[in-house]
């Protein structure tokens, strides 16, 4: 199931890019957000949970979880392609509603039942479901209160890109570069602890500010930034010699984080109305998603594609999705940084498109 999240999402993302000028601004970006991105994190979530709480693997029912979501991100799809009545965008937002509240309570029942305590990345798990909550509520809302469609409309972008997406990720990564680099982070679970109050904070303040009262974009950036600062800070002394270097996962982690910084002061600037919404979501994809998938599947997909002890046919698979991952990580922040010049997205899409190709190599090999 993870393995075809991850492929769906890589092509949702790169595919809706290439046919944004045929499509609804709306459309390419619930095709690449709610139909790709928000059901691979789902799936991540049934992934790290059972990790983190120290557990069984998810059920059979909550593993089916993001094939809900995944109904729900189809249907919005279709209604923003296809012109469809009012009613269909509400029953897509019910569905990927539905789906998050069950894989929120799941996640406390399991963080509830952990011995000894759940690990403190579940707690970024369920304020990112919180998060995702919140804004599908505010979808539900609009036919309620269509005056405030377009206030309703930015919280509702916000809270996913740096409230959902967001939270989970940078969650994640904490966890995942130091796995990636193979050295210990012993200060993981205190700084997860201690953070997660600035970021959630932060993405509220700024989805707030981007609907209703733009100045609060601007505490709320400050806010996440002194996690992202710290975080950086650490990375950089611990695992400099793997984040710069040609090959490996953590050059593209390492490129997520710094997309992530640049993203988030991008969508503040957004909220306040001094760039392009367009631009600004560009730059998200480019500069952050694309990193933080390729980086995240190239250090997970061997475990998903053979689970159980690790051998050298791993080591070797981990190896060959990441090879020339440094110029990949480097394409995708240039990307990014210069997505409003043309040819930019060329730049991603090559660098994604190299990747994909490596895992669909290896998943040919492996059968």
């Amino acid at each position: 199931m993870m393995i075809l999240l991850v492929m769906t999402a890589m092509l949702a993302m790169a595919g809706t890019w290439l046919l944004s000028g045929q499509l609804h601004p709306a459309a390419h970006v619930h095709l690449a957000f709610a139909l790709g991105v928000m059901p691979m994190i789902m799936g991540a979530m049934l992934h790290f949970v059972p990790v983190l709480t120290r557990s069984r693997a998810a059920e059979r029912q909550v593993a089916r979880l993001p094939a809900l979501a995944w109904m729900g991100g189809a249907l919005i799809s279709a209604f923003f392609i296809f012109s469809l009545p009012e009613i269909w965008r509400n029953i897509a937002a019910l569905l990927a509603l539905i789906a998050c509240l069950v894989l929120g309570l799941w996640q406390i029942q399991r963080s509830r039942a952990a011995l000894g305590g759940a690990h403190p990345g579940v707690r970024w798990y369920l304020a990112a479901l919180f998060c995702l909550t919140i804004s599908l509520l505010a979808v539900l809302s609009m036919s309620l209160w269509p005056v405030q469609y377009l206030a309703l409309k930015r919280l509702h972008l916000h809270l996913n890109l740096f409230g959902f997406i967001g939270l989970t990720a940078i969650g994640t990564l904490q966890v995942l570069l130091p796995t990636a680099a193979g050295l210990p982070d012993p200060q993981i679970a205190n700084r997860l602890r201690k953070h997660l109050p600035y970021a959630l904070t932060g993405t509220v303040l700024i989805s707030l500010g981007a609907s209703w009262w733009p100045p609060l974009c601007w505490p709320g950036l400050v806010l996440w930034l002194i996690p992202l600062a710290q975080l950086l800070r650490t990375w950089m002394s611990h695992f400099r010699s793997h984040i710069f270097c040609l090959h490996g996962a953590a050059p593209l982690l390492a490129a997520a984080l710094s997309g992530f910084v640049i993203a988030l002061i991008a969508g503040s600037a957004h909220g306040a109305g001094w760039i392009h919404s367009t631009d600004a979501a560009h730059l998200y994809v480019f500069a952050f998603l694309f990193p933080l998938v390729s980086g995240a599947a190239g250090q997970l997909l061997p475990l998903w594609l053979k689970p159980g002890r690790q051998t050298e046919w791993h080591a070797w698979a981990r190896h060959r999705l990441t090879f020339a991952a440094g110029i990949r990580a480097l394409l995708f922040l240039l990307a990014g940084i210069t997505t409003s010049f043309n040819g930019a997205s060329y730049l991603a899409l090559a660098a994604i498109l190299a990747f994909v190709l490596s895992a669909v190599s290896l998943l040919w090999s492996r059968k």
